[in-house]
């Protein structure tokens, strides 16, 4: 997908790129793609599937997206599609952690105030943003029943690209395959 920091859904197709920071697919349908993507150098990776793996989702959520409820979004699109909350699985992959991500003050209280979980502080007492923990707060209030998440900041680790510490850098992805 052609990802703008948004809260757009699209259908994963063959062939299609969408402008969009959530693919949902569904393999039950005859011109299903092989997988979803998501590509990330500092924002939350979140991959979706149903129980059964028929449907997958890959999600792209950075500040913005996050903020207007991407992830929310796509577990709407899912339902719509049939899948249950309870009956998702969801793993959030690396991104860069609240101690790390720096924003400016009035950033973080307009933040706040639409996703209080990602409210922050750098390790080095500024103000910062916990991107992951407003998503995880997302899944848990959207009902989804199993979410494994990670521990790893981007910024940190020297293993994950960030883009906040190199400046040009290459990507993260995560795949979502049906079964």
């Amino acid at each position: 997908m052609n990802q703008v920091h948004s809260a757009v859904v699209s259908s994963a197709q063959v062939d299609e790129v969408p402008t969009a920071d959530a693919l949902v697919l569904d393999a039950r349908t005859a011109d299903a793609s092989a997988g979803c993507c998501v590509l990330v150098a500092d924002c939350v990776p979140v991959l979706l599937a149903s129980r059964d793996g028929a449907l997958t989702a890959a999600v792209h959520a950075g500040r913005r997206g996050m903020l207007d409820g991407v992830v929310p979004a796509t577990i709407d699109f899912l339902q719509r599609a049939g899948a249950e909350p309870a009956d998702l699985w969801a793993a959030v992959g690396p991104s860069i952690c609240g101690s790390c991500y720096e924003v400016p003050d009035d950033m973080l209280a307009l933040s706040a105030q639409r996703e209080p979980a990602c409210a922050s502080r750098t390790s080095w007492g500024t103000p910062g943003l916990d991107v992951a923990a407003g998503v995880l707060a997302q899944l848990e209030r959207a009902g989804v029943g199993h979410i494994s998440a990670g521990q790893w900041c981007t910024y940190e680790d020297s293993r994950f690209y960030s883009y906040r510490r190199d400046g040009v850098t290459g990507r993260l992805a995560g795949v979502a395959i049906p079964r």
